[in-house]
């Protein structure tokens, strides 16, 4: 056991996660600062919008991304080192596809909202914040761009030194505020929506002049066929894992959905660590050609993630009952049990990093993911109803808890059942 330690604590993957990692925490405790500035200005009814809107940018952004990211990381990562000009037919065209993509989003968004927030949400105060989510979800999609461009390259400082600027990009504004009194939900969602526009044009100029390739529709064939799965997948996958926040906004009073949302978002730096993670290992993972090295490092892996998640959960719960009423404040306190619960489930979402990561980027079978979201939507979805309907936000934490434990058992069991036949 000794020397497996010791092996794992050598390899370069290690190394390279602590870059990320370091960074990640860095990242994740400026970001807290900026949540927990938001969350005490504008209490928890406040902040139950202000989440609702955030988790929309997200959701969007994943759905209007079309797994472009994901097509970058494994086609740039696969030929950038032997066929460069080619890796940059790649990034010229997910960036074409990035900026259409987020055109149409706000396009047709800006109309469809009114129906969501009033119908869907039964919460019309949530109109103009959810508006501007759109723009915010444009942001990311560029941002992201570069990013994945990053990771791809195996850039990890770059990756690292981006992420922090346009997260301190936001505590500078929201600072601002502040300090001049102004602290609404909306003038929060500008303080958040900027930095990563900001964060795109500073990036892109550390990038290789890829816009200089031509004839980057020769490789549009390749790309889609490996993201149409990749983007259906995407939709699947960004809807089931902010179910919880919908069905919590059409069930739960605004003050509720803030307590919840307090507990959910301290819980996320444990799927910061998962990006991390996941950004050194999907190129990786990309580049090994046989079973026997694959099954090393991801044995490796497996090892350390959950050591990592044991680790997280041991102390991170007890830390809670100081945490949330001292920094967030005492309207937060009953965040502490929901957070117990949402860590836990992110502690799994942790231990799963291996099997997720070699699906799509070893196996290249993004598609398996398609069937375990949909069976994961269903799952929370009726389970979701119930639950939050019955016990409230506790509900909906154990609602997470059951679909992270899906989300690892049926594609664990597919990757077992892989690497046996071959």
């Amino acid at each position: 056991m000794k020397e497996k330690i010791g092996e794992i604590l050598r390899t370069k993957t290690l190394r390279q996660s602590a870059i990320t990692t370091t960074g990640i925490i860095i990242n994740g405790l400026i970001g807290w600062i900026f949540y927990i500035l938001v969350a005490r200005n504008l209490g928890p009814s406040g902040f139950g919008i202000f989440s609702v809107a955030t988790a929309t940018i997200a959701l969007l952004a994943s759905i209007f991304n079309v797994g472009v990211d994901t097509g970058l990381v494994r086609f740039v990562g696969k030929y950038i080192s032997g066929e460069k000009e080619k890796a940059f037919r790649f990034m010229k065209l997910g960036l074409k596809i990035k900026i259409l993509s987020g055109f149409l989003l706000i396009t047709f968004g800006w109309f469809l909202v009114p129906f969501f927030s009033n119908t869907v949400l039964a919460k019309p105060e949530l109109l103009f914040p959810l508006r501007l989510s759109l723009i915010g979800a444009f942001g990311w999609l560029l941002s992201f761009f570069v990013t994945s461009s990053f990771q791809a390259m195996q850039k990890f400082f770059s990756w690292v030194g981006l992420n922090i600027f346009m997260t301190s990009l936001r505590l500078f504004a929201i600072l601002g505020l502040i300090y001049f009194g102004v602290s609404n939900v909306n003038f929060a969602l500008y303080a958040y929506i900027y930095s990563p526009f900001i964060g795109f044009l500073i990036g892109i100029t550390f990038l290789p002049k890829f816009f200089k390739v031509k004839n980057e529709g020769s490789v549009a064939q390749e790309f889609f066929h490996y993201n149409k799965w990749v983007a259906v997948f995407t939709v699947i996958a960004a809807v089931s894992s902010r179910l919880d926040t919908y069905l919590s906004t059409r069930l739960l009073t605004l003050s509720d959905l803030g307590i919840y949302s307090v507990a959910n978002n301290l819980s996320s730096i444990v799927s910061e660590i998962v990006l991390a993670l996941a950004t050194v290992v999907a190129p990786k993972l990309a580049s090994f050609v046989g079973n026997v090295d694959a099954k090393r490092y991801l044995k490796k892996l497996q090892l350390f993630v959950l050591a990592l998640a044991i680790v997280g959960v041991i102390f991170g719960i007890p830390l809670s009952y100081y945490v949330i009423p001292k920094f967030y404040g005492l309207s937060y306190v009953p965040s502490i049990l929901p957070f117990s619960i949402l860590l836990v489930s992110r502690a799994i979402f942790l231990i799963s990093v291996p099997v997720h990561t070699s699906i799509f980027y070893y196996f290249s079978k993004p598609k398996v993911f398609v069937f375990v979201g949909l069976g994961q939507i269903f799952l929370v979805g009726t389970l979701g109803w119930y639950a939050i309907s019955s016990y409230g936000y506790m509900g909906a934490a154990f609602t997470m808890l059951v679909g992270n434990l899906f989300n690892f058992v049926i594609p664990g069991i597919w990757v077992l059942n892989k690497f046996r036949r071959k």
